[in-house]
């Protein structure tokens, strides 16, 4: 059995594919590709058992076989080798030659029988989105996707298809991020939590294209280009998010994001090591941000203007978190809506996007005295 390809071509196809291979795993088997050629066209899958890459092209082939290659090695013969035809043959049932105008290449391949099932998604219930909208969403979000395993579903993405639109929700207990999508509507409330992993490698797959994708109980399929990406869901049911988002904050800070951003970077370098503390004190037209490291003796004070609606307030934060919620807001301004120094602080950009509504809430932290 023959097939021939350019190695540019399987460059590209592999190097989408080996996202899904795992460094270490007790499965060998799991550090293959699997290669399968039908009627001349050559499908690989890649697998962890918590997710699959799939992905197609075609090529010149004279029969039909499945085997299963060794994914590091084979990749990295393919990228190494320029721009070039590479010629396979399978020259008995363990072994298949590479060929090129400059070498040979003999590697090991192994049936097909023992590579894990890949998990069947019914394509059924289609959501299609844009893939800069994808994106943004993601962007929005994944950062406060949290890292602690005590709260399963809490190191990941909750997708909540509602009346009111597509909803990402992440968060870490310090931070909660929800981004809606108006643009897609749905009678039917459903939720799914996708595993942080499966979010960074989407993020590396995401096109300017449309992206498909479809749920089960257990799975979930997304279609990007040429590309088929399928995740395992994470079994265990999303805090309630809205509880913890404040009904009522009526005082409003709104500030030049550029300046509010470029201060709290400042801060940090005097913020204390152990909580990273950023004073924020509040006056009509006025906001005093500062920073104190009692250890090294050192401490920073700068004042921005504002515009205030509200009782002169003081409130801490996190100057970590902070600046990366406010890394994530584009807008020229910001607004800040407060209630006190101990609860929830909700930030939102000031001219939200059309059909777009996101929020960030901070939890504030007690503040030294």
């Amino acid at each position: 059995m023959e097939f021939k390809i350019n190695s540019k071509v399987l460059e590209k196809l592999l190097s989408k594919i080996i996202p899904a291979v795992p460094v270490r795993t007790p499965m060998s088997i799991l550090e293959n590709f699997l290669f399968d050629i039908q009627d001349g066209s050559l499908t690989v899958y890649a697998t962890d058992l918590e997710m699959s890459l799939i992905s197609s092209i075609n090529v010149a082939a004279d029969d039909n076989i499945k085997m299963v290659l060794p994914a590091k090695l084979l990749y990295e013969i393919i990228r190494s080798l320029g721009d070039t035809l590479v010629h396979f043959k399978v020259e008995s049932s363990s072994k298949i030659k590479l060929t090129t105008d400059n070498g040979e290449y003999d590697i090991s391949y192994l049936p097909h029988d023992d590579f894990p099932i890949i998990p069947k998604v019914p394509v059924e219930n289609e959501t299609t989105i844009a893939g800069d909208d994808l994106r943004r969403a993601f962007e929005y979000t994944s950062f406060a996707i949290g890292k602690e395993d005590v709260r399963p579903a809490m190191t990941g993405m909750l997708f909540e298809f509602s009346d009111e639109g597509l909803k990402f929700i992440t968060t870490d207990s310090h931070r909660l991020i929800k981004h809606i999508n108006k643009n897609l509507k749905f009678d039917d409330n459903q939720q799914y939590v996708i595993p942080e992993k499966a979010i960074s490698i989407l993020l590396k797959l995401i096109s300017h294209n449309d992206v498909k994708f479809y749920f089960s109980n257990s799975n979930a399929l997304f279609k990007i280009d040429d590309i088929t990406f399928i995740s395992r869901l994470i079994n265990d049911k999303y805090p309630a998010y809205n509880s913890v988002i404040p009904l009522v904050n009526e005082n409003k800070l709104k500030l030049d994001a550029k300046e509010i951003l470029a201060s709290v970077k400042r801060m940090i370098l005097f913020s204390i090591a152990d909580n990273k503390q950023v004073r924020f004190s509040i006056e009509t037209n006025d906001l005093e941000i500062s920073a104190e490291d009692n250890e090294r003796g050192s401490k920073a004070k700068e004042h921005l203007h504002c515009e205030y609606d509200g009782e002169p307030m003081e409130i801490g934060f996190n100057t970590i978190y902070l600046q990366e919620i406010l890394n994530h807001i584009e807008d020229d301004e910001i607004i800040f809506k407060l209630h006190s120094s101990t609860k929830a602080c909700i930030i939102v950009p000031s001219q939200p996007k059309e059909n777009e509504d996101t929020m960030f809430l901070l939890m504030p932290i007690r503040l030294n005295n």
